[in-house]
């Protein structure tokens, strides 16, 4: 999560709370969902510790469902952490299983996906999902080239120089237990590229292997590969700004998925717009706006005319009266004074598109800094009557004075 910093200092990304819940809970839901699902396994590379502990707890208890985490020794890239708890895998003689990866948001149409593959593949072969994309867009991505007929793929690369398709890779898939064979090949060989190249220092590992790269790119075009569209929702939550997008889109799913999730304006409650999701345990001064796509987390307190738009405040924070917050992440435990505003420049994609996606910016552009979504660090202090724009501040800052298109260390 480094694209996620400050905010992946306090909590490993895939606990990041969008549209109220961890990132991964929405995962866990649409797995929870499809028939016959047996068990659902984490991979990763963080310490486990306590938030992890207790959310793996509550989402055994919510869906009903074994959830574990396996912590790799060292990040393994997408195809060597899967590689590595194949026998843990494999141990409930499972049929297929579906991989995801935690920083993407969707509507993850597994049991689609699951009836494509009955009806158009067996044992030996797997599915990705696919989106579409524009022509610019597409090269920051994974690739397909399919046959229109049977959508088998025939040709993937990932991010290409020169543009090959306008299908990309969701970074979701199906497969089944065939699929370790060809990752097998992959660490076979670079075992053997390891011994021949004894002067490599060391450090790489032939336990590294990325699915994309390594292993979509050589089944492509051998009949086992094929790619499922979907033209529901999907986006990559990269960097802070890419979350507010992803709440948006979560918050927009609600309404049809969990309508007790969202807001309403009630008599003596503050007036929403749009989508907004409040944790019961938030205090709100009925003169209070908030949204449309606003998320408030655990024990949060928002003063008399406070105005909240397309941000996240985190649990414990506090707006005090006649702030304004907008386009903003608010950090665990920070404060903002009255009459203060706080402001981000939106990342969105274009909406006049309906295949744009959000761009990866990066954080410099001519040495400066690229206006993006403001960050708030966690347990920062803003004062009362100053503006700060487009800035990211870093966490246990009390800040004296308005800030634009800052770092603030």
């Amino acid at each position: 999560g480094t694209r996620f910093r400050p905010l992946s200092f306090e909590v490993p990304k895939p606990l990041f709370p969008v549209a109220g819940v961890p990132m991964v809970q929405h995962h866990i839901e649409a797995c929870a969902k499809v028939p016959g699902m047996k068990e659902i396994l984490l991979l990763g590379f963080y310490q486990p510790h306590e938030a992890l502990s207790r959310f793996l707890v509550s989402a055994q208890q919510e869906f009903k469902i074994p959830i574990r985490y396996l912590q790799e020794y060292a990040a393994l890239g997408t195809g060597g952490g899967i590689y590595h708890f194949r026998d843990q895998i494999l141990s409930g003689g499972a049929e297929a299983f579906f991989v995801l990866n935690a920083d993407v948001c969707s509507e993850f149409p597994l049991q689609e996906m699951l009836e494509f593959w009955q009806q158009h593949g067996d044992a030996q072969s797997f599915v990705i999902l696919g989106t579409t994309a524009n022509r610019t867009q597409a090269l920051n991505y994974g690739c397909i080239v399919a046959n229109t007929d049977t959508q088998e793929v025939q040709h993937y690369v990932e991010k290409p120089s020169t543009f090959v398709s306008e299908i990309i890779n969701c970074g979701i898939y199906l497969f089944t237990p065939a699929i370790f064979q060809h990752i097998g090949k992959v660490f076979q060989r670079n075992q053997q590229e390891l011994v021949l190249e004894e002067s490599s220092n060391g450090w790489q590992r032939a336990e590294v292997i990325r699915l994309e790269q390594d292993v979509f790119t050589a089944l492509a075009g051998s009949g086992k590969l094929y790619v499922y569209k979907t033209d529901g929702f999907w986006s990559q939550i990269k960097s802070a700004g890419s979350a507010i997008y992803a709440s948006r889109l979560y918050l927009n799913q609600y309404s049809k998925s969990h309508p007790e999730r969202l807001a309403q304006n009630k008599p003596g409650g503050p007036i929403i717009r749009g989508n907004v999701y409040i944790h019961p345990t938030a205090s709100i001064d009925s003169t209070a706006v908030l949204g449309p796509n606003v998320s408030i987390g655990e024990g949060v307190t928002v003063g008399a005319g406070v105005r909240v738009r397309e941000s996240i405040v985190l649990h414990g924070a506090s707006l005090h009266d006649h702030t304004c917050v907008l386009n903003t992440i608010v950090g665990w435990d920070s404060t903002i004074g009255r009459w203060a505003r706080v402001e981000g420049t939106p990342s969105d994609p274009n909406p006049n598109d309906p295949y744009a996606k959000i761009d990866s910016e990066t954080l410099f552009r001519d040495g400066r800094l690229t206006p993006s979504i403001t960050i708030l660090g966690c347990s920062v202090t803003i004062p009362a009557e100053v503006v700060i724009l487009n800035s990211i501040v870093l966490p246990h800052k009390e800040l004296s004075r308005s800030y634009k298109n800052q770092i603030i260390l």
